[in-house]
C-alpha cells in the first residue's frame, strides 16, 4: 500500500508546495532564543514580538524571501576590556524563521523597550467566480 502524503492527495491538486513548506518549517531548528509571542490583532492582522534586550536596531535584520520571514540578531564586540563577575544577559547571535501564508505581508517593524514588534497583515483576495464553457464532443485539442 502506498502512503499518501499531503501533496499527493487526489483532492489537493497543486498543493505539493505546501508539503515542502511544512518540511522547511520543521527544519528551522530554533533553540528557544530569543523568546517570542505571536498574537492576533484583529481578523487579518498579526504581531510577532521578540524579546531582544541588549540589541539595537543596527544589530537586527529582517528579511523576507520566498514567504519565509527571517529575523537575525548579531551584537558587536562591545564587551572587550570589561570583566564580568556574572553574565546572565545573553549576548549571542540568533536567527528566527517564520513561514508566511500566501497573502500575508509585513506591514511594519519597530523596537520598543527591548522588544521587536513585527506587524503582519493578511490581504483578503477578492472572490472570483469563473464560468467554464463546456465544448461539444470531438477531437481533444487541449
Amino acid at each position: 500500500m502506498t502512503k499518501l502524503t499531503l501533496g499527493s492527495h487526489p483532492f489537493l491538486l497543486g498543493f505539493d508546495q505546501l508539503e515542502r513548506l511544512v518540511e522547511r518549517t520543521a527544519k528551522t531548528g530554533n533553540d528557544g532564543y530569543p523568546p517570542y509571542n505571536i498574537e492576533a490583532r484583529g481578523e487579518a492582522a498579526f504581531r510577532i514580538t521578540l524579546a531582544v534586550a541588549g540589541f539595537s536596531e543596527a544589530d537586527l535584520s529582517i528579511t523576507l524571501e520566498d514567504r519565509q520571514l527571517v529575523i537575525r540578531g548579531r551584537q558587536g564586540d562591545e564587551d572587550e576590556g570589561r570583566v564580568f563577575l556574572h553574565r546572565g544577559i545573553a549576548a549571542r547571535q540568533f536567527q528566527r524563521s517564520f513561514v508566511l501564508a500566501d497573502g500575508v505581508k509585513v506591514s511594519s517593524a519597530k523596537m520598543e523597550h527591548g522588544l521587536l514588534h513585527v506587524d503582519l497583515r493578511r490581504e483578503v483576495p477578492d472572490t472570483v467566480v469563473q464560468t467554464i464553457k463546456i465544448r461539444a464532443g470531438g477531437k481533444d485539442n487541449a
